[in-house]
């Protein structure tokens, strides 16, 4: 299942896309509770399957289910009123992000080997933690912004996975248990202002330096994450390509690890770091201008897509 979020109006809320087709999970899941008359629908619908991203993966793989169930319904059995309700054509609406307000965003530097040689680093011992924030999050619609501060803007693919349920001191072979489901994250980064000192955070916090989506796909589509082939794009370029195999500290290394730090939440966000070929190790360096379009591929989920513009505070 392919879960978004979409906005219209000013409401967000959580679906899942079919085709062309945006279908709403709280409103399905709450005409398929009153098909089957129950009582309370509207609260169970609330509880099981809330409108918001960070409530339904809160719910853990019942409410993921449950979705799939409602879903199924809705395309096979609703009526034409309800689909009026519930049912959006993807052009009538807005994507967001797969997760909106996140209690934690968490980057890992130095996790694909060619990358950790072409910035002149050693293989970690152990993975190199940063941090995002919820500001930084955008969707597959919105553009990456060129603030006035930034002259050396580059980019990042990167595979990302969320949390799926609470997650501390993990074993490993347990991991993907903790697992929602997997997206794609560009983590911009500002690098004039990344290297003005050793810590990393004011070059990778930046007001929409991670464009993610264009959905989360549930990880029962995705067997096994350590397999997947991803590139990126700069205006049709090709600049990345790697294979998740290559990982340092793949999936389950890193949501273990992680997990004996702090205490992961459902709808958390976990990005596995970035391959070679970032224009600030190319030769000549080359940073992102106005204008440019950057695109990265993930086989199994997706191409997100964004545009570099230049923007005020």
């Amino acid at each position: 299942m392919k879960i978004v979020n979409y906005r219209v109006g000013n409401r967000v809320r959580i679906a899942c896309q079919e085709g062309e087709q945006i279908i709403d999970l709280n409103g399905a899941y709450l005409s398929l509770l009153r098909k089957e008359g129950k009582i309370r629908a509207e609260q169970i619908a609330e509880a099981f399957i809330p409108a918001d991203s960070v409530g339904f993966y809160q719910g853990g793989e019942e409410s993921i289910e449950l979705a799939k169930k409602a879903v199924d319904y809705m395309l096979t059995e609703a009526s034409e009123e309800e689909k009026q309700a519930w049912v959006f054509q993807r052009s009538d609406v807005k994507i967001e992000a797969p997760v909106i307000n996140p209690s934690k965003i968490i980057c890992v530097g130095h996790n694909y080997r060619d990358h950790i040689k072409e910035m002149g680093r050693e293989i970690p011992k152990y993975p190199v933690l940063f941090a995002k924030f919820a500001n930084a999050i955008i969707g597959p619609e919105d553009d990456i912004p060129l603030f006035p501060n930034v002259e050396k803007l580059d980019y990042e693919a990167e595979f990302a996975f969320v949390v799926g349920k609470r997650a501390r001191n993990v074993k490993e072979e347990d991991a993907l248990d903790y697992v929602a489901g997997y997206t794609i994250v560009n983590d911009v980064s500002a690098r004039d202002l990344q290297f003005r000192t050793l810590e990393w955070l004011q070059g990778k916090a930046n007001d929409g330096s991670a464009p993610m989506g264009p959905w989360l796909v549930t990880k029962d589509e995705i067997p096994d994450p350590d397999a997947l082939e991803m590139s990126l794009r700069v205006n049709g370029e090709e600049r990345q390509r790697a294979n998740t195999k290559n990982l340092v500290f793949n999936v389950n290394r890193m949501l273990s690890y992680v997990s004996e730090i702090m205490t992961l939440e459902p709808g958390d966000v976990i990005l596995t770091g970035t391959p070679g070929g970032v224009g600030h190790a190319r030769d000549p360096q080359t940073y992102l201008q106005d204008g440019d379009v950057v695109d990265i591929e993930i086989s199994g989920i997706g191409k997100l897509e964004n545009t570099v513009r230049k923007t005020d505070f």
